[in-house]
């Protein structure tokens, strides 16, 4: 795993073993500047979306209430009861104390926005240290207009964090193997354990970091000792999450099997189960589709061509290919052949961010024995489509609903809510949460309930939820003036609810219906 020689080096010999993959040029430019105009580079974009993304995906709502409730009651988290459910508790300590100094629609979203940033620093480490500081820079611009990454920068979701931990580990393990010191290795597996506690995807590197290190060096003695050290040094965080589970639940990998039941049940409801060739082929080819249409094509096939070069003609960089492929073939199987697992866009990203560290050898391997005019071509047209097609997708699903646009919201750099709902959010926000009121609100089996019910503002207790199972308890408490429902939700399924017309009687009390909203959504107001 130490760097190998690129091909724009082949005739040059090292000064000694184990220097980086591409000898940079001396002298290099000041570092200072080449990592701030990245950092400006990575910001500028995010910063131009920061402002009009709505938190959506990513469950960002939801984990941004979560980080609420353990705000007001701080306490160390020890399993999936204890506050953090499904996601990993980290994100909540990160959020939750931005949220007596920002509005909850921005303290999740600014977490992001500063790991988002800072990420391309070690990808430039990264990078630099195997090819070089122009490969490097390149790997940060393709990052820096990536446009999923946008949305995921500045939505409150965990993928941006958790990626921003994950290229530290890359960053780390490369100059601990290069500088056979096993420092980097030590700080590699600390930030590991960071990836872990926010998300569950980290936990299958810790075994296939740990058996890269086992071939790192000829030297086999040296690399188990590396491997072993950095194996123990990634454990303290998974071990006491276990214990906490085992303890809560009885079962140590309790919160794991709970997103896998999860997941097998979103195959069937997707009509995934009959496992259609149809299916097996939309999964078989998620992974590559999702480079080739987020990281733009250019990037993409230039970063895949760059990979396999490396593993023929430089296996010292071979840990870093299998930490990409590795875990895309795993998530690739049980979705195409096991039909346990659907994946989205934002669970490939980091196996995806990858892809621009090796852009360097993919170019040089495409432009070989080649002109100037094909090489500007080659760089031309990868940059052009890296810039444009972010920013056309961008314009394309902004505040625009339906069919395609729906489809393709999830990896636009842009995050917005449909706009019935967030007008039926703003009326809670305005009439309802700013006077005091209270509202109940039906479930939504798309979700929506959740947005109405975080963009309203209204508190918990002054809030009666379908989707909970103190829904009695508070409407007699709460006593809500308003009342949401949605086409496809539950609450006309209750036996205490009745609907006749305009009028909807919910144990005995009559709401009529408001005008000015639209389906799937409805309004009601309590009769006095």
């Amino acid at each position: 795993m130490v760097p190998a020689s690129s091909p724009a080096a082949l005739v040059s010999t090292p000064a000694a073993p184990g220097l980086s993959a591409v000898p940079a040029p001396r002298p290099e430019p000041s570092m200072r500047w080449l990592v701030g105009l990245l950092l400006m580079a990575a910001l500028l974009p995010r910063l131009g979306v920061f402002f009009i993304n709505e938190n959506l995906y990513g469950d960002a709502v939801v984990r941004t209430e979560l980080a609420e409730r353990w705000w007001s009651a701080p306490h160390l988290i020890t399993s999936y009861k204890d506050g953090t459910y499904q996601f990993g508790p980290l994100h909540l300590y990160l959020v939750g104390p931005l949220l007596s100094v920002f509005d909850r629609d921005v303290a999740g979203r600014l977490v992001s926005l500063v790991f988002g940033v800072l990420s391309v620093v070690p990808l430039f480490a990264l990078t630099r240290r195997l090819f070089g500081w122009r490969a490097g820079v390149a790997a940060g611009l393709a990052f820096s207009a990536w446009g999923m990454h946008l949305q995921m920068s500045t939505t409150a979701g965990s993928e941006a964090v958790s990626l921003f931990f994950m290229l530290g580990v890359f960053a780390l393990l490369a100059e601990g193997v290069e500088e056979n010191r096993f420092q980097p290795l030590f700080w590699g597996a600390v930030l590991l354990n960071f990836a872990c506690a926010l998300r569950y995807d980290a936990w299958m590197y810790i075994p296939l970091l740990t058996a890269a290190l086992v071939f790192s060096s000829e030297d086999r003695v040296a690399s188990l000792t590396r491997a072993v050290g950095f194996g123990l040094v990634c454990l303290p965080f998974p071990l006491l999450w276990m214990q906490g589970n085992e303890m809560a639940h009885g079962d140590p990998f309790f919160p794991l099997k709970a997103v896998e039941d999860f997941h097998r049940q979103w195959v069937v409801d997707s009509g995934g189960a009959g496992g259609s060739v149809g299916w097996r082929l939309q999964q078989l080819g998620f992974w590559p589709a999702v480079a080739l249409f987020t990281l733009t094509p250019g990037v993409a096939l230039l970063g895949a061509v760059g990979m396999v070069k490396a593993w023929k003609q430089h296996p010292e960089t071979r840990w870093l290919v299998a930490a990409a492929v590795l875990p895309a073939l795993y998530f690739t199987l049980r979705a195409a052949v096991l039909l346990s697992f659907v994946p989205l866009a934002r669970f490939t990203v980091t196996q995806l961010v990858l892809l621009p560290v090796f852009l360097a050898p993919g170019f040089a391997a495409v432009v070989a024995g080649r002109g100037v005019f094909a090489r500007r071509a080659v760089v031309g047209v990868s940059a052009v489509l890296a810039v444009v097609m972010p920013v056309a997708l961008g314009i394309y699903t902004f505040r625009t609903e339906g069919g395609l646009h729906d489809s393709l919201r999830p990896v636009s750099p842009t995050s917005t809510n449909p706009v019935a709902v967030m007008q039926v959010a703003r009326f809670l926000k305005e009439e309802v949460a700013a006077r005091g009121g209270a509202a109940a609100i039906d479930d939504d089996p798309r979700y929506m309930d959740l947005q109405v019910a975080f963009f309203s503002n209204l508190p918990e207790m002054r809030m009666a939820r379908v989707r909970w199972d103190t829904f009695r308890q508070r409407l007699q408490e709460a006593k809500p003036d308003v009342l949401v429902r949605f086409d496809q939700g539950n609450l006309l399924k209750d036996p205490g609810v009745k609907l006749e017309g305009r009028t909807l009687t919910l144990d005995g009390v009559a709401y009529v219906e408001q005008d000015g909203f639209s389906a799937p959504l409805h309004v009601y107001r309590r009769q006095p």
